[in-house]
């Protein structure tokens, strides 16, 4: 499928980002989704990772806590608890029919989401984040399902060989090789966009960059997933890390213990690499504009804050190699409407993938998902980062009103002076969601200190609770005084 500017020189482009549900994707999901297609007439989707919920009870036989994990050894204790509450219980089914259940179940999860892109014609692309994997289907073979679907434009990366799903190993096989200069590996792949005159000239390119998921996996070996591994595997082969995740293998989160992944060093060379492909195919070997998109934000975000006070309303802490600091956005650096909602959860080394892409020359913009209350554009040192939030409605995330969809249109004539804002909740649809307890708890949601103080630095929870607090404390001065009198 060719991609290619309309004939008055534009192409528009949306992004949705964590979706992250199970089988029976939200239905206000898929309304925000149908209704950001029916309004914009895109010309692609990209959906930029954790589109599943790789942690939810319809996986807990096959779920992998982190890739090298035997299916179902470290389950979540919020995930057993959810599952309680389902009424969902882990099949006594051999490794294989487990497989196949779970297979069966993503396929669902996609045919729900795609189905408004799919319905209206709209070809789509997706790249992985840290919790897809987490089912128990790695992303080569996600790469397969999407593919099932009319429409995808996930490119096949090496051999063409069937994969060998009734392997109970194979959700641990290495990823594939590519020999398409196109596409490097699942998730990392270009989609050049054509000018509008048909001549096949290439004006400009979108790349899906696979981001990575967790560092110091015991699966991962350089960025591929490896065979299972014992305890006393994973702990020589990352004994800081791993010590860490064993000791709070079934705590909520494990991004705490072990941090976030990075884009492969084959996908770090590739982006240097497609440029120069591209620019071979126009026959002028100059790099094409383009603009990336994935899942986990690369450190070069936090240059779009500027460190404030603590006590500073709204501020928001930094994470891991960030701690310590309090951020708000730099308005001298951000667009109008940019929006920090959370902190910005990016690995704790720098892969050096910005550098590259400055180095390869045409990328203009670097656009993330991941922290689902962030939507922001900032622009540093001539390259454009940036944010689409949560489109899903059964995670953690903002308000009903400030979920959505981002949308780009890019010009022919100048890519890089493209337009984009979101299109929300609050515009498309308007009203209540069909569960704003669900998303009242989850725009709250407090996991360690670090959130803790950054809800107490928003005035408008700092001043209910401090009123909840003076109102008990009222009751109970009374209370003991009757007695006393």
């Amino acid at each position: 499928m060719t991609l290619r500017f309309r004939g008055n020189g534009t192409f528009r482009v949306l992004q949705m980002a964590d979706i992250q549900d199970g089988p029976n994707v939200n239905e206000d999901t898929i309304r925000l989704i149908r209704e950001a297609i029916d309004v914009t007439e895109p010309d692609l989707i990209v959906l930029t990772g954790d589109q599943i919920r790789g942690y939810d009870p319809a996986y807990i036989d096959t779920f992998l806590r982190r890739r090298g994990d035997r299916p179902g050894e470290h389950i979540r204790s919020v995930t057993k608890f959810e599952a309680k509450v389902q009424g969902i219980h882990s099949e006594d089914v051999d490794p294989i029919t487990a497989m196949n259940h779970t297979r069966e179940k993503v396929r669902e999860t996609f045919a729900s989401f795609l189905e408004p892109a799919t319905t209206a014609g709209v070809p789509f692309a997706a790249t992985y984040g840290n919790h897809d994997f987490q089912c128990g289907i790695l992303a080569d073979e996600q790469d397969d399902i999407y593919r099932e679907f009319p429409g995808c434009l996930n490119p096949r990366c090496g051999s063409d060989a069937p994969a060998t799903p009734n392997e109970p190993n194979a959700l641990n096989a290495p990823a594939k090789n590519s020999a398409d200069p196109l596409a490097c590996e699942p998730g990392t792949f270009a989609l050049p966009v054509e000018a509008s005159d048909g001549s096949g000239r290439i004006a400009m390119s979108v790349m899906m960059v696979n981001s990575g998921d967790y560092a110091g996996d015991g699966g991962d070996e350089d960025g591929e997933p490896g065979p299972y591994l014992n305890t006393e595997d994973q702990e020589r082969k990352h004994p800081i890390t791993f010590s860490l995740y064993s000791q709070h293998a079934r705590t909520i989160d494990l991004a705490d213990s072990s941090g976030y992944g990075t884009p492969s060093p084959e996908a770090i060379a590739w982006l240097g690499d497609v440029q120069r492909h591209l620019g071979e195919s126009n026959g002028d070997g100059k790099p094409v504009p383009a603009i990336a998109f994935q899942h986990i934000p690369s450190q070069e975000f936090y240059q779009c804050l500027r460190e404030v006070p603590a006590w500073t309303p709204y501020a928001v802490e930094g994470t891991r190699t960030f701690a310590g600091k309090c951020y708000l956005l730099d308005e001298s650096k951000c667009r109008p409407g940019s929006l920090l909602g959370e902190s910005i959860g990016c690995a704790d080394t720098n892969c050096g993938e910005v550098e590259a892409m400055r180095e390869a020359g045409g990328y203009f913009a670097l656009f993330a998902g991941h922290d689902h209350k962030n939507a922001f554009v900032g622009h540093v040192d001539g390259l454009d980062l940036g944010y689409a939030p949560t489109c899903g409605f059964t995670s953690y995330g903002p308000k009903s009103a400030l979920r959505g969809i981002r949308l780009f249109t890019f010009h022919e004539d100048d890519p890089a002076a493209y337009d984009t804002r979101m299109l929300t909740w609050g515009e498309l649809i308007g009203g209540r969601s069909a569960n704003e307890v669900r998303v009242f708890v989850g725009d709250h949601l407090v996991t360690d200190g670090a959130s803790m103080r950054n809800e107490l630095r928003k005035p408008p929870v700092l001043a209910t609770l401090t009123l909840t607090v003076a109102d008990i404390a009222h009751v109970l001065w009374h209370s003991v005084f009757r007695r006393r009198r």
